[in-house]
């Protein structure tokens, strides 16, 4: 049974069991990108020159370094989607086969032998193939007189999660220095739609109370003498002596029921 409305305050949080939520005040129609269906793309590429491969890229060789004394890291990955070819399958209604060109972009940092920070900026252009991705034709077609940044009502969104797996101060085949980087990326790719969705909803979302400002400062005493005793030693992360040992029960529990 649910819980009365009047002792609830609608906001966002977990929801952890039933009949912990009174029942919803009125069904809504919203209208948001529903992900009809999605991929992952993981690759790790090095550098080698010639055609791109699955594991090689020609990009991943920075210019010319001058003095380098150490690579450091990389940073500021960022993806952008270029073009989009869509070939609808014949034997798979809804389904079809997906080109992707993207671009990759990072800075790779390193430090010279004067001590000063330097960094080589990369761009890597890549095309993949997905051989079926579900990307169904709307049965509607909408029209608005503001041109929208894409007019295609099935759309392909792209999520990366991008490293440097490694980074190689070398010399090329005529003695200059040059940084070579190893690229490990996933890239998940979505099929989204605009759709009309009923769920749920409890009115609108409660006004949020107003920001304190700054506490009065403590004494350092006042806080030393409210703080907890610290840990002295770290975690022992020990397997069990036992194969009938429930990671899910408490040490108290597990105690207690094997010493009765």
């Amino acid at each position: 049974m649910s819980i009365n409305f009047n002792k609830f305050e609608p906001r966002p949080g977990l929801v952890n069991k039933q009949g912990q939520l009174p029942d919803p005040s009125e069904l809504v129609c919203i209208e948001v990108p529903k992900i009809f269906d999605q991929c992952l793309i993981k690759k790790c590429l090095v550098y080698s020159e010639g055609p791109d491969t699955d594991k090689t890229d020609c990009e991943l060789r920075s210019n010319i370094i001058v003095n380098p004394k150490r690579y450091i890291d990389s940073r500021d990955f960022n993806i952008k989607l270029i073009s989009i070819d869509k070939i609808p399958l014949k034997k798979k209604e809804g389904f079809k086969k997906i080109i992707l060109s993207y671009i990759i972009s990072f800075y790779a940092d390193y430090v010279d032998i004067n001590g000063v920070n330097k960094s080589e900026f990369y761009e890597i252009n890549r095309t993949d193939y997905i051989e079926s991705l579900y990307c169904p034709d709307p049965v509607s077609e909408a029209y608005s007189s503001i041109k929208t940044k894409d007019q295609d009502s099935n759309i392909i969104n792209l999520e990366m999660v991008a490293n440097a797996l490694d980074g190689e101060l070398i010399k090329d085949n005529d003695g200059n220095y040059v940084l070579d980087i190893t690229l490990g990326y996933y890239i998940v790719v979505k099929s989204e739609f605009v759709v009309q969705l009923l769920i749920p909803a409890y009115s609108y979302t409660v006004i949020p109370k107003e920001a304190s400002g700054e506490n009065a400062k403590e004494n350092p005493r006042e806080i030393f003498e409210k703080s907890p005793v610290p840990k002295f030693y770290p975690e022992q992360n020990l397997e069990p002596l036992f194969s009938y040992y429930n990671k899910e029960v408490s040490n108290d529990d597990f105690d207690k029921n094997h010493m009765e």
